[in-house]
């Protein structure tokens, strides 16, 4: 039997999420831009540190209520992260399977241990964020809460992920699936970037018509670019909400990527 998809469960744990009275609040609001109740819900694991609805991260990004941490490595950390959160450096010594963010990181950077705090990692099965807040309890933080759904639940609730240079640069090199959107207007004195598809905001839509975008699997790696990371930020967000699942932007200037630039001989 195959293992039920992210949507899925999320799907299952929104039905659970009925016995939540601030989900059933949720549900019960006529407000218009109301969220889903899915953007309510949550594992109910268990593990330390209580968790955190995807609404809930939302709301911290978008006000600073709470500081978000990645409790992933810095090498995943780089392809594709939630924008706004922070990466933690990992405790020595431990190998991949046993990851786990260093604690002593924070205590340097947030010694306020009454300041609200969100770890997410690699989703539902994913023990790097328990294990961290496990950590972060022990030495005395009183705020802490996971989104344990983590970066598959965000992206799978159509959430933009962003990318670092490093990454994005090594990315395009090696892996041959993924495309690359440059969201500028283009024009004649448009430097032209390598095997990019130009996808300006008006177009977002169109650009499912007319082969800019890969229609045959929304789940492809794409990579948005454009003057400025918020001009790329746009169109990613555009992209991630027209059900392409895999969506990161790079938080820069094209100017920045001269790896990418075209060069004429």
């Amino acid at each position: 039997m195959k293992s039920p998809t992210i949507l899925a469960l999320l799907f299952t744990l929104s039905m659970q999420a009925s016995a939540n009275p601030k989900a059933e609040l949720a549900a019960d609001t006529s407000h218009a831009n109301a969220k889903p109740l899915v953007f309510d819900a949550i594992l109910r694991d268990g593990a330390a540190g209580d968790e955190a609805t995807t609404a809930e991260l939302q709301s911290a990004l978008k006000t600073g209520s709470a500081i978000v941490l990645d409790a992933r490595a810095y090498e995943e950390y780089a392809v594709s992260h939630i924008p706004g959160a922070k990466a933690v450096p990992g405790k020595p010594g431990l190998t991949p399977a046993l990851y786990t963010a260093d604690v002593n990181a924070v205590l340097s950077a947030t010694p306020d241990k009454n300041q609200p705090l969100i770890l997410y990692c690699n989703g539902l099965n994913c023990g790097r964020s328990r294990r961290f807040a496990e950590e972060m309890i022990k030495v005395g933080y009183h705020n802490v809460r996971r989104y344990q759904l983590g970066a598959p639940g965000w992206r799978a609730l159509g959430g933009l992920m962003q990318v670092e240079k490093s990454a994005l640069i090594s990315l395009l090199d090696e892996d041959k699936t993924a495309w690359l959107i440059d969201a500028r207007d283009a024009s004649g004195s448009t430097p032209a970037l390598r095997n990019a598809k130009s996808i300006p905001l008006r177009d977002a839509a169109k650009a499912k018509d007319d082969g800019r975008l890969p229609m045959a699997d929304h789940n492809t790696r794409i990579f948005v670019v454009g003057d400025s990371g918020a001009q790329a930020r746009t169109v990613g967000e555009a992209l991630a909400h027209d059900a392409f699942d895999n969506v990161a932007f790079y938080d820069g200037s094209i100017a920045e990527l001269k790896e990418l630039h075209v060069t004429h001989q």
